[in-house]
This record gives structure tokens, sequence and C-alpha cells, in this order.
């Protein structure tokens, strides 16, 4: 069937390409109404490949911008697309659009509004496949499995939700490329209280360079060892066109790799939350390799740690840590974070009008929104992810933001029982805790004084809750805190640390000799 008529019906109902779909029913209904004006039945689509083509570019196209609906039109692209589609090449259809295009007016104005071709083409894709199956014809099968990116379809949804509010870091790709430029191999190692944005960071950095990666996820029981070597086995395969790698462990995959790296290429591997590993004690976490070759890096992300939980040792191999918390980098993650405030006050389609009447309602300047909220944050995005949209629905009357919206609370729960206080308490790790909420920062003597505990326990106490504490150095001592007021803020709301608890009645008595000395 002729496909113009479709494109140009396409186009009266186009909008730009930074538009969102608010209303997916809406969408939905234009579908439908789109599929009948050209007869196709919305419940049956046709069997034949032109007549499936033209069904999925309606359900694909509804609200996409006229530089993509005129590329589908063509003749070359529908052509390409089978071909792709036959000989399950989803990458060969993104390199033949590419050669399309270069050098036509519509790859500049793709490039202008910032559209991801990839992702519109692995849409589409996806679309007609969906379509394919529901004409129930033998002639599409055997389905391909359309992925046009080199890395896993499990990790595409959190990478895209990862990256849409993305702004700033800079500063942390900057260090990362030093380390590359200035080593032939290597681990740099990207450190960071929750909240902090490394596994962002990772997802930005897969997303613009279409690295390997591997995401792990304790939720899912998606961190374990032998399911990364799998995942990546499978990534350098395809990547790299590797034969006879199906027991090969992931030393023996680099080395295969680096014979097929050209010369003025690296690869980078992005493997994200070292510290969600579950792994037997003994080696290194996911089994890294002790020795890389040449032009192979990783780039890595953790919580803090102990130096006995570091778990990454290679003796010959450049390494180097990033830690978000230090100092250096105090003032550009606060950067980071007002840019991020600002996302939501001037892009953020859900949020910015609600945020703006809010604002104008109390009479509060904008730059004095953004470095209040900036402070409160503490330098934590997960924060705001929560915060900022509760202030648009209204859940704050003024900026003091006293109660956590729901999902804050949610997020600090999992911390709570990964600390392992919904198991039967045992009685060292309550006290420690209720002194650090009570008082901290304060020493690990210290502690140990007042809750009457060997100083040895209550640092391997401490060391097992490493990640959700910051340490300062206070008149040469290390003294720890809770890592973060609003998770300090949750705690003191748990019965079990309620200070009317008669556990805590000798403990209570420690602490106000404590403060009676210090006051002396």
């Amino acid at each position: 069937m002729n496909i113009d008529p479709v494109v140009n019906v396409l186009k009266s109902i186009a909008k730009p390409a930074a538009s969102l779909v608010i209303n997916q029913a809406q969408r939905n209904e234009t579908v439908v109404r789109t599929l009948k004006q050209f007869n196709f039945d919305p419940v049956q689509p046709p069997k034949d490949v032109d007549g499936v083509y033209v069904y999925s570019l309606i359900e694909y196209g509804v609200d996409k911008p006229e530089v993509l609906l005129n590329l589908f039109r063509e003749r070359e692209i529908k052509n390409a697309f089978w071909s792709a589609y036959t000989s399950n090449d989803p990458l060969g259809f993104y390199n033949e659009v590419q050669k399309f295009l270069q050098g036509k007016d519509s790859e500049f104005d793709i490039r202008l509004m910032k559209i991801e071709l990839r992702s519109e083409l692995e849409e589409f894709g996806e679309i007609f496949i969906k379509v394919a199956k529901r004409s129930k014809s033998i002639e599409f099968q055997p389905f391909p499995k359309w992925n046009l990116d080199e890395y896993p379809t499990e990790f595409k949804s959190l990478i895209r939700e990862k990256i849409r509010s993305f702004c700033g870091r800079q500063f942390v790709f900057d260090a990362f490329k030093q380390f590359c430029n200035k080593n032939r191999s290597g681990y740099f190692t990207v450190v960071g209280d929750a909240g902090m944005g490394k596994s962002t960071i990772a997802a930005k950095y897969v997303w613009d360079n279409k690295s390997p990666c591997y995401f792990n996820i304790r939720q899912t029981s998606s961190n374990r060892a032998e399911l990364f070597l799998e995942s990546i086995r499978q990534q350098l395969t395809k990547r790299y066109q590797l034969q006879n790698v199906e027991k090969a462990n992931l030393a023996d995959l680099l080395e295969q790799v680096s014979k097929k790296i050209p010369v003025s290429e690296r690869l980078v591997i992005v493997v994200d939350a070292l510290d969600e590993v579950e792994q037997e004690a003994g080696g290194n976490l996911l089994d890294l390799p002790t020795a890389l070759p040449e032009r192979v890096y990783f780039l890595l992300t953790r919580r803090p740690y102990t130096i006995d939980k570091k778990r990454l040792s290679a003796p010959d191999v450049p390494m180097e840590e990033l830690d978000l918390r230090a100092n250096d980098y105090v003032n550009l993650s606060r950067e980071d974070i007002k840019e991020y405030i600002r996302l939501f006050l001037k892009v953020d389609e859900d949020h910015k009008k609600a945020l703006g009447q809010w604002i104008q309602d109390r009479k509060i300047d904008e730059d004095d929104f953004v470095e209040q909220v900036a402070t409160k944050s503490e330098n934590n995005f997960m924060y705001l992810r929560y915060v900022l949209p509760g202030i648009a629905k209204g859940d704050y009357q003024d900026l003091s933001l006293k109660q956590l919206p729901h999902g804050l609370q949610e997020y600090y729960q999992i911390h709570w029982q990964r600390m392992g206080m919904e198991e039967k308490p045992q009685e060292a790790k309550v006290f420690i805790l209720f002194i650090l909420v009570r008082i901290g920062p304060i020493s690990g003597e210290m502690i140990g004084s007042i809750a009457k505990q060997e100083q040895h326990d209550v640092e391997l106490i401490l060391k097992e809750w490493v990640e959700y504490l910051k340490e300062q150095n206070i008149e040469e001592q290390i003294c720890y805190g809770i890592y973060h007021a609003s998770f300090l803020d949750f705690l003191t709301k748990k019965t079990l640390l309620d200070e009317k608890r008669k556990l805590f009645k000798e403990v209570l008595e420690s602490i106000n000799a404590y403060y009676e000395q210090e006051t002396a």
C-alpha cells in the first residue's frame, strides 16, 4: 500500500522531538483511530510484510517528529529494515541508516533535535516484531532479537531511567579519561554513599559510549560472579565476533579481545555496585582479573568499604579511586546538585509548573530556593528525586521539609533491613546505633566507653555499617556519624531506638555523663 498518506496523517499529529506524551490513554486512542482511518483492524494486523510495516509505523509514529516519519517512508530504509530483520542483524540496520543519512539535511535535523537515533530504530523494530507476532503469519518467523546496542536488553530500562534527568558529573568523566590516557590499562573506581549518583554515572557512561556493562542488583539476585561472567562473555562475543569462548574465563576473554581492539581504541567495561555482590570469601569480587591486557579498562562503582572488604587486588595493574565524598569534590557535587534542581524547575514537564507555582505563592526567590534545597540535600541526588516531586505535589508548606516523602522512607527502610535490624537485634548493635543517633559524630573509643563495649567489638560493628556512616577527623580522632541528615531523621522515628525503652536507661545515663564531661 502507499505509505505517503499514512505519513502525512502522522505528520499532522506530530510533536517536537523534546515533547513527552503525558496521556498514554489519549495516545492509544489516536493510534486506534489512525489504524481504522486506513482500514486496519486494531485487533488483528495484516499478514503481508508491507501491511505490517505500515501498521507498525502507525503504532510507532504517533507523536514522533517529522524527520523520523520521513525516514521510515523511504524505500531504502524499508528494504534495509527487512533485510536486517530476516538476517537477525539489527546493528546492520543501524549502520545502513547511518550511511543513508550521511550528508543529508535530515542527519543535521536529527542531531539538532538531539534525537537518539539508535533508540528510535530499536523502538520501531520492537513494535514491528510485536505486530508480526499478532499477525500469526509464518512469513515473519523466526523472530529476531532486536537489540541495537552491544549491552544487554535487561539493563536498558534501568539505564534509560537513570539518565532521564542526568546532569553534571563531568569532573568524574574527566578524571576517568585522564586515568585512561596516562595508563595502558587499569581499574578506576567511583566511591560514594547511597544516593550520590554512582549508578547514574555508570549508566551515563554506558549510554554515551555503548560500553559492555553489568549492573549488580541485589533485589533481583543479579549479583553473582557466574551471572556477571556469562553476561560479559555474551557482550564481548557479540562485539568482537569471538569464537569458541563458551567456557572461557574473563581473563582469557580479555586476552582474545585485546587482539581485536583497533590501535586507536580502548575497551572499557562498566561494573556498577560492587558492594551488592554476593560471593564466597577469597579472590577478587566477580573474579576480576589480577592482570589486564593493554587498552582494557574497568570503570567500577561501589559504596564506601573497609580494606578487608575491598577484594580487588591486582599488584601490576594501575588503580585509582575517586571518592565523591572527598573535600576536593564537595563544591563540584554541590554545583551538580544545583543544576539538577534547576532541571526540575526549568525542564521537567511533570513538575516544573507546580514547583514554579509553589515558589511564587510563597514569594521565594528562585535562586534562594535552589540554594536552600541544595543545602538540605547534602549532595544526595536520591534525596532530591523524592523531595522535589513532593514539593510539587504540595507535601510541604515551607522549606523546612520536616516530613520525608513516602518514597524516601521506603528507600531508607531498605538500608535498615540491610543493617540487619529487622532480625532479632543484638544489644551491642542497638546500643551503638542508638548512640550514633543521639550524639555523633563520635569516636569509636567514646562509643565503647558509653556502651560499655570493647573498642575492638565496636570497630567490628562500625565496619559492618561503613557504607551508611561518614567519617570525620576531629581533633586527630576518627569520628563516626550517620551519613545523611534525612537518614538520621528516619532512624530517630524507629521504635527500636526509642529512648523510653528500658533497654536504654543505662546508655542514656552514660550519654548524659559524657555531655557533662564535655561541658565541664
